[in-house]
């Protein structure tokens, strides 16, 4: 019987890989915005989303990269795989920190900025948090606590293999006679796929 930690694997990465992919996309949304009626109402213009919308870019790029943290986490083994798992648990907890102090801690200046970017009394206007808002603070949340489980489980899950490795050293490796067949085809292989010839034409 598989251990748990093993058993966790699959879940944990899909569910990281899952809060990333939500947190990228809706990192790169609006956040905060000026409904058109209060624009209007305020004796302004009707304007485009973009015009009197906030977004905050730098969630958006912390997603990427816990979304690649992911990625590489999946191909890595050791004591890198670890490090990897504490990066994605940093990027996840940017994440959450950007959207938490950019849409409620800073949202009176973000009123202040787009009153200002809008020609209007930032007295007279009011902003409301977009949906991606609330989508991006719970991917990063699914995002975190997968990290989490990432950095306490790791060391228990399933490495990929050294097999499909590309041989390392200068030079041509030699033949073991005792080397099993298998072992021997893939290090042709590689050494013809280094040479630059394909082996799919033979």
């Amino acid at each position: 019987m598989a251990e748990p930690g093993r058993r966790a694997f699959g879940p944990t990465v899909l569910l990281g890989l899952a809060g990333a992919g939500l947190a990228a996309v809706a990192g790169h949304r609006q956040m905060l915005t000026v409904p058109e009626s209060t624009l209007v109402a305020a004796g302004g213009l009707a304007r485009g989303v973009e015009d009197r919308s906030v977004q905050f870019p730098l969630a958006g790029a912390l997603a990427l990269v816990a979304l690649a943290a992911w990625g590489v986490l999946l191909v890595s083994r050791g004591v890198v795989r670890r490090v990897v798992a504490v990066l994605a648990l940093l990027a996840a907890a940017g994440i959450g920190a950007v959207v938490i102090v950019g849409g409620f801690v800073q949202d009176d200046q973000a009123r202040t900025d787009l009153a200002v970017r809008l020609g209007l009394d930032g007295a007279s206007i009011d902003v409301e948090r977009t949906p991606w808002l609330w989508l991006a603070l719970t991917g990063a949340l699914v995002a975190l606590v997968a990290a989490g489980l990432a950095v306490r489980l790791v060391p228990s899950w399933p490495e990929m293999g050294t097999r499909y490795d590309a041989p390392t050293g200068a030079g041509p490796l030699p033949e073991s006679p005792g080397a099993d067949p298998a072992e021997r085809s893939n290090l042709d292989l590689w050494k013809s796929l280094d040479e630059g010839s394909d082996p799919t034409q033979e």
